[in-house]
């Protein structure tokens, strides 16, 4: 049954089933970066759509432990995609099968990944150098799959080579649900301007009947507005802005819903979601990797703000989540030295339930039965 009423206002595409509200804003696979901590507060702060980082069909299919982790999410992030690149076809089927049994809202195809290691076997961007089998792949998942089967790719691999509409058709009659473009070619990697004129083409002259969602250098409210302005996209997904600042999502449905920016959130709520984040790497990890690896984000959320850096800098020295808590809760942007109660700041119960809740491992099981 179609929808009716106030309904039909709220949802205007669907990928398959799932019903997307108007000018909807995703969250990009970025590896080490989109994993189920970071994609949770995404969720809480207005993404439509999250993708987990790309998984390795080689991994998937040999049970790598580090690729079946990434099979990890919470229940509350639906909807959500796993992305898996790989070039060898028949790996990707059993991939498929096992991302399939993990329960995600769609699969999705990375073809788009430009760094080496992955491009030279025909995996992520590598694959633009040979469309028949970029076709062939898709085919293989679309088989495989009991749910909608997404694909993220370039507009090719060099400014010589650029077939994107093409591509887009032909992804489309093959049966994909939905295409997001990254507007760069794999030789430009992330340099230079994102060239979003061909998004617009994409949108005009590739994609009939398909949601079509752009990406690259919507990396705020006022580029995101200007990427649907521009070039009529469908979604914008967004990567690289989102590193660090899951507030992106609400400012820029604000910023499309009234024009207005909301003001940026206070140091104590910026301190309250990286400790939270902290927190739920810690659960998801184990506590030293978790430390070890909410390194990398303290650049992102403290960026531009006074004594980041000497903070960053005491952070980096902590070994474990009580040290780094207690850095954290007891800084000040403007008062360094001030010390405020740390102990009942850290306890769990300040999580929300939502977010306190185990972690969703059908994936696990699925992996493990699937190679008994």
């Amino acid at each position: 049954m179609g929808l009716t009423g106030q309904d039909a206002t709220l949802f205007r595409m669907t990928i398959g089933s799932i019903q997307l509200p108007e000018r909807p804003l995703l969250l990009a696979p970025m590896e080490d970066v989109s994993d189920p901590p970071f994609r949770i507060l995404c969720k809480r702060y207005g993404a439509d759509v999250l993708y987990t980082e790309f998984i390795s069909s080689g991994g998937l299919s040999y049970g790598a432990e580090g690729s079946v982790r990434k099979l990890d999410f919470y229940e509350q992030e639906r909807p959500l995609g796993i992305q898996i690149f790989g070039g060898e076809i028949e790996q990707v089927r059993e991939a498929t099968r096992i991302v399939d049994a993990a329960g995600p809202d769609l699969i999705d195809i990375n073809f788009g990944c430009p760094v080496k290691k992955v491009v030279c076997k025909d995996g992520g961007a590598g694959i633009l150098r040979n469309l028949p089998k970029m076709q062939a792949i898709t085919a293989a998942v679309i088989e495989e799959a009991t749910r909608p089967v997404t694909v993220k790719t370039r507009l090719g691999w060099n400014d010589e080579s650029i077939q994107i509409i093409e591509v887009a058709r032909m992804l489309e009659e093959t049966g994909i649900a939905a295409l997001a473009v990254h507007a760069r070619t794999r030789s430009q990697m992330y340099k230079g301007e994102a060239r979003w004129e061909w998004l617009r083409r994409i949108k005009e002259e590739g994609v009939r009947d398909i949601p079509f969602f752009g990406n690259g250098d919507a990396y705020n409210p006022e580029r995101i507005k200007a990427m649907f302005d521009e070039t009529g996209v469908d979604g914008v997904m967004i990567g690289r802005g989102a590193i660090g600042n899951p507030w992106v999502f609400r400012d820029a449905r604000a910023y499309l819903d009234t024009g207005e920016v909301p003001d940026p959130p206070s140091w104590d709520e910026r301190v309250g979601v990286v400790a939270e984040h902290l927190q739920l790497k810690c659960e998801w990890l184990g506590e030293r990797t978790g430390v070890l690896e909410m390194r990398r984000m303290y650049g992102g959320y403290f960026k531009g703000l006074r004594n980041a850096s000497k903070l960053r800098m005491l952070l980096m020295e902590q070994g474990e989540m009580d040290g780094v808590l207690e850095v954290l809760l007891n800084f000040r942007e403007d008062e360094p030295t001030v010390q405020v109660a740390v102990r009942e700041a850290v306890k769990p119960a300040r999580l929300p339930a939502t977010v306190a809740a185990k972690l969703s491992r059908p994936r696990r099981e699925a992996a493990e039965a699937w190679h008994a």
